[in-house]
């Protein structure tokens, strides 16, 4: 019988990046952890004892297959243009690669074209019959229930079709090693005895949905629901909703106070809708965006004739709100003279067009937004103290999205949701590095900000795939992390102390390369090291995986 053999795994340990400084580890843009097969021992034998044998080896046969298919979605991105047996052996490398257990092919065969899969393994050190025998004792069947779980997942993520492995032999039950056989689901006699170890477990899925029963009534009894313009749990968010909705069954004048891009638009929007105006208009005004000698026109109306260019007369802003609500944003932008007939309509309830001195009774509700400090533009003189005392009867103060982590998960998810449909176009969702980064960002554009950095991402990602750290954050490098590698003996690198700044730019110029071949040299050493990965190239080099791509297109084209 033919030897199979491994590609070479060095591209798979590039992947592997330990973050100490933040506390993470990485596979490619996938988060892990380490942890103790002590504490899994303990999860594996509490799971016992409570749910049972069978419902236990359901939920970690489940969790097997679900790291399978994340796998299997890396192996055809990394080894997409290899040969279809080195990318499957992705599979079996990173099980190695990540601890599990050491794999050796003996018989394998695929063909990606018919679906015709056939695979048989032997495993040894296996860290699941190990610590199986250490907590509940030897066994009358296999054990290895979430490496079965991890090959199955794998394999039908990798060939588009389900295929069942089973584990023949174990240590657990007194064989010499485990070995396991994989091929289409049909094609086993016993199929339905071991499918149902796949499916969602029924007595978990009773507990949720019972669950699910309590959470609807509770919600129903509050009446507390959220409407669908705003999304967030966090505890400021939950503060200013419910002051909302506290607001929405009165006719307050509300004033919403927040950085630019926080969604004090959506916030306006949704108190209105949760009124009983909703059936009227609702109209938004961007006070900062009109011209000045145009506001008072724009929001009062004007008649024909009173002044040049005044041709017919029409309606302003307050009219058109008429039996709904006005929404002013940026009105710490309006002008004095503008402010000075802006609060005899909050207090008389009536306006007068330009030109006109016939007085229209108005039935509004208002609602203004600003991102200035009212208090001290008040003692700069630019904005009236007796506006704001009317204005700021109820104020709300909407967070800025860094004071929201919490909520940024939910936020990217309804993004996700909507631009998918718009652009048709499916995706897995935001990788787990990118999510970090994400929730580590500042965000001086707040939510606003956030919206078309998810749209762009969702651009740029193929279809089917993840959203990345590259795709979101186009001017920044695609790593800012303190990461250290695993070498090929298997240990972590040695980082090399950066040598003094000053020093290196003196043996720099001291040694005459030109610019361009030290750019040169730079980028051949990176992509040598990293073994021809370019994602590990440009993270070594500090920049983008495209500012590398463009780098090395303009090298070979020179």
């Amino acid at each position: 019988m033919t030897t199979i053999r491994y590609p070479e795994s060095n591209d798979l340990r590039n992947l592997v990046k330990f973050c100490e400084r933040d506390g993470t580890i990485w596979l490619a843009e996938n988060r892990m952890v380490l942890m103790h097969t002590s504490a899994l021992g303990a999860l594996r034998r509490e799971l016992v004892g409570s749910v049972g044998k069978e419902h236990a080896r359901r939920l970690l046969t489940r969790m097997g297959y679900a790291a399978g298919v994340c796998d299997a979605e890396l192996a055809k991105r990394i080894r997409g243009h290899q040969s279809m047996q080195d990318a499957f052996f992705t599979g079996p490398q990173l099980h190695m690669l990540e601890g599990i257990v050491r794999v050796t092919p003996i018989e394998m065969r695929l063909d990606f074209d018919s679906g015709d899969f056939y695979g048989e393994f032997l495993w040894e050190n296996s860290w699941e019959q190990d610590i199986h025998l250490r907590e509940l004792g030897q066994s009358d069947e296999p054990v290895c229930w979430s490496q079965i779980g991890y090959a199955s997942g794998y394999t039908s993520a990798f060939m588009g079709r389900f295929i069942l492995f089973k584990e023949v032999e174990c240590v657990a039950c007194g064989h010499n090693h485990c070995r396991i056989v994989g091929k289409p689901l049909e094609e086993w006699d016993d199929a339905d005895q071991h499918a149902g170890y796949f499916e969602s477990d029924s007595m978990l899925n009773h507990l949720l949905e019972l669950r699910h029963q309590v959470d609807y009534l509770r919600t129903t009894i509050s009446q507390q629901t959220q409407t669908p313009q705003l999304v967030g749990n966090s505890k400021g968010f939950q503060h200013a909703h419910d002051l909302v909705t506290r607001a929405s069954g009165t006719q307050v004048t509300v004033l919403l106070l927040g950085e630019t891009g926080v969604g004090k638009e959506r916030f306006a929007r949704t108190l209105h809708q949760m009124s009983n105006r909703k059936q009227g208009p609702f109209v938004a005004v961007n006070c900062a965006a009109m011209p000045n000698d145009l506001i008072e026109s724009e929001l009062f109306g004007v008649e024909k004739g009173a002044f040049t260019g005044a041709q017919t007369s029409r309606m302003g802003k307050f009219e058109r709100a008429d039996g709904g609500t006005l929404f002013l944003d940026e009105i710490g932008e309006l002008p004095l003279a503008a402010q000075a007939k802006l609060l005899r309509v909050l207090q008389e309830g009536e306006i007068e067009r330009l030109g006109d001195d016939r007085v229209r009774k108005l039935n509004i509700r208002l609602v203004a937004a600003t991102n200035v400090d009212l208090q001290a533009a008040v003692k700069a003189g630019r904005f009236r103290s007796d506006l704001y005392y009317r204005l700021s009867v109820y104020p709300i103060q909407i967070p800025p999205l860094r004071e929201r982590i919490a909520d940024i998960p939910l936020l990217i998810e309804a993004m996700l949701a909507r631009f998918c449909t718009l652009y048709e176009k499916k995706l897995l969702g935001v990788s787990d590095k990118a999510m970090q980064a994400i929730k580590a960002y500042q965000w001086p554009g707040n939510v606003r900000e956030l919206e078309n950095m998810i749209e762009r991402g969702l651009i740029l990602a193929p279809n089917g795939g993840w959203i990345e750290l590259e795709h979101l954050f186009a001017n920044v490098a695609a790593s800012d992390f303190s990461e250290t590698q695993i070498t090929q003996a298997g240990g972590l690198e040695q980082k090399k102390e950066p040598c003094a700044s000053s020093a290196l730019i003196d043996a720099i110029l001291d040694s005459g390369i030109p610019f361009e071949d030290l750019e040169t040299r730079l980028i051949d050493e990176a992509v040598k090291r990293a073994d021809g990965n370019l994602a590990g190239a440009a993270r070594r080099l500090g920049i983008t995986r495209p500012q590398l791509q463009y780098r090395l297109k303009k090298k070979d084209g020179s």
